[in-house]
């Protein structure tokens, strides 16, 4: 269809949030406002369908619906946008949970409507335009541009201490994006060019490991801060505490992720050689926040900071996964450490990535629909999060029930559900890596009994079974089951926890020919490690 072909996609999908925030600001009868919002949040959930069908449509594999213009051609600055197999699924990701969230909201949400509304459509435009952006001055500013609307909506509709929260989550945030302009800036000067691609192709700083090194920590600085890594993750649990449902889901599904996505588009392809060179120090801080994540939600009596260090531990897989690959990179490359056994190698170091990015997605939808877990209990029933008080809640309310078994086992790795699938390709990329990511690896399973035994325990058994607690089961605090409006909501993350979890190969054949293409490039450059190495 040439017609839908030349339609600037990318362009609409990014600013059609922004439309709508300019809407909100002129209406008035907030009951249209949350109508509005939501509806208007389905538009990008269809744009993003669209795309990926057409995607691969169009061969599956590079990037697509490019767009490029310039910006400021002073500076070499331009306004390029594209997507291939792994922003893609995330940014289908982060319209699906954008929606959900709005839709949670119209009930919760009281005061001050419209600028609420209005804000969580620019934090989504903010959120998709990193996803798409190829220039690294674009990737900055829309990096920027949702930090600003988060801080508001944990420090206006949050919890207790939601200043204190906000002002923490954007003192690290902003900490770490300081140090990634001065990377973005000495990668400027090394390439003469902003284009992430044309960037990476040139091997900014090759052969030079110090210098590159360098440059490499303030992305990670940066990057590590969102995931976030141990230790750069006690902004994570304040934020998640305090702040509202909504953007709790959001923070968990899409904002993390950033983090990750630019390991994988701009650490890992830019600068392999000190990606390489410092992936074992890496994997270990991976293998603390996987098990200290998990001992620390253990630890945890109230529900929703019991969710929020389950995320500490699940990124860490995504890191270990990444860290696994970027070891492997001198054997897979031509002339490489690998020899005979290249193919072997580049197949174990593909697994790593192709994990990596599955787990963003499954802990995106998972982590996701457990903060609504959370949001339904305490925002709409019970009003507290104390797990001591619950109990025996499978009686009362089985649908409720149901999804949080469902979601509850998905996170803790249960085959046939999407968190197993990440989690197997990761440590199918990590245990052959050899050297210590092999023993982080073996470590790092015990993450998953950790996780296994927190939600078994403290979600499963302390909320559902045994007598039910009095409070709620009779009198005026009685507790009712999901609405039909609620089990919508809550729809699209179990289809998606079921569907990909059962055929995963629907986002393996999207995501792996571009870890591929990333691998290649980035082995390439890795192998002149290869004399050093031996």
């Amino acid at each position: 269809m040439p017609i839908l072909d030349q339609i600037p996609w990318l362009s609409i999908l990014v600013f059609w949030p922004l439309v709508g925030m300019i809407i909100i600001l002129f209406m008035r009868n907030e009951s249209a406002i949350k109508s509005f919002a939501v509806w208007w949040s389905v538009v990008p959930c269809i744009i993003t369908t669209y795309l990926w069908f057409a995607y691969v449509a169009g061969g599956g594999s590079g990037f697509q619906f490019v767009e490029r213009a310039p910006w400021i051609p002073q500076l070499g600055i331009t306004y390029n946008l594209g997507v291939d197999g792994i922003s893609l699924p995330l940014l289908w990701m982060s319209t699906i949970m954008t929606t959900v969230a709005l839709a949670y909201s119209r009930n919760v949400i009281n005061t001050r409507v419209k600028e609420y509304f209005a804000l969580f459509l620019l934090l989504e435009m903010g959120m998709l335009g990193v996803f798409v952006s190829l220039d690294m001055f674009l990737f900055y500013v829309f990096w920027e541009i949702g930090l600003v609307p988060m801080y508001f909506l944990i420090g206006v509709w949050g919890g207790a201490r939601r200043e204190y929260a906000a002002i923490k989550f954007f003192l690290y945030t902003l900490a770490g994006s300081v140090f990634m302009l001065l990377a973005i800036i000495a990668v400027y000067f090394r390439t003469g060019t902003f284009n992430i691609l044309d960037a990476a192709a040139l091997a900014p700083f090759a052969g030079e490991p110090v210098l590159q090194i360098l440059v490499f920590l303030g992305f990670f600085l940066a990057f590590a801060i969102k995931v976030p890594m141990f230790p750069f993750h006690t902004w994570l649990p304040d934020a998640h505490v305090e702040a509202p449902t909504a953007g709790s889901v959001v923070l968990a599904a899409v904002l993390l992720k950033l983090g990750t996505y630019g390991f994988v588009r701009i650490s890992l392809p830019m600068f392999p050689e000190a990606f390489n060179l410092l992936a074992i120090p890496i994997a270990l801080l991976a293998l603390i926040g996987i098990i200290y994540g998990a001992l620390v939600a253990m630890a945890q009596w109230d529900f929703k900071k019991l969710i929020a260090y389950s995320s500490v531990n699940h990124m860490g897989y995504v890191m270990l996964g990444l860290a696994a690959s970027a070891y492997l990179l001198p054997y897979i490359g031509e002339g490489g450490l690998g020899g005979e056994n290249r193919a072997a190698y580049a197949n174990t170091a593909a697994a790593g990535v192709n994990g990596a990015v599955y787990e963003m997605l499954a802990h995106g939808f998972i982590t996701g629909a457990l903060f609504l877990m959370v949001g339904l209990l305490y925002d709409q029933r019970t009003h507290t999060r104390d797990l001591k008080r619950y109990g025996g809640l499978f009686g009362l309310v089985p649908k409720y029930a149901g999804f949080l078994i469902l979601f509850a086992m998905a996170s803790l790795g249960l085959p046939g559900l999407m968190g197993f699938v990440a989690e197997f390709l990761i440590f199918r990329g990590a245990f052959p890596a050899g050297s210590w990511i092999t023993v982080f690896a073996l470590l790092g399973v015990l993450g998953i009994i950790f996780t296994a035994a927190l939600f078994l325990w403290k979600v499963i058994q302390l909320i559902l079974l045994g007598p039910p607690a009095p409070e709620w089961a009779e009198g005026e605090h009685k507790l009712l089951d999901l609405t039909r409006r609620e089990v919508w909501i809550l729809a699209p993350m179990m289809l998606a926890t079921v569907i990909f979890g059962i055929f995963p190969g629907l986002l393996l054949n999207l995501i792996n020919p571009s870890t591929l293409d990333i691998l290649a490039s980035a082995s390439n450059v890795a192998v002149a490690l290869a004399p050093f190495l031996r």
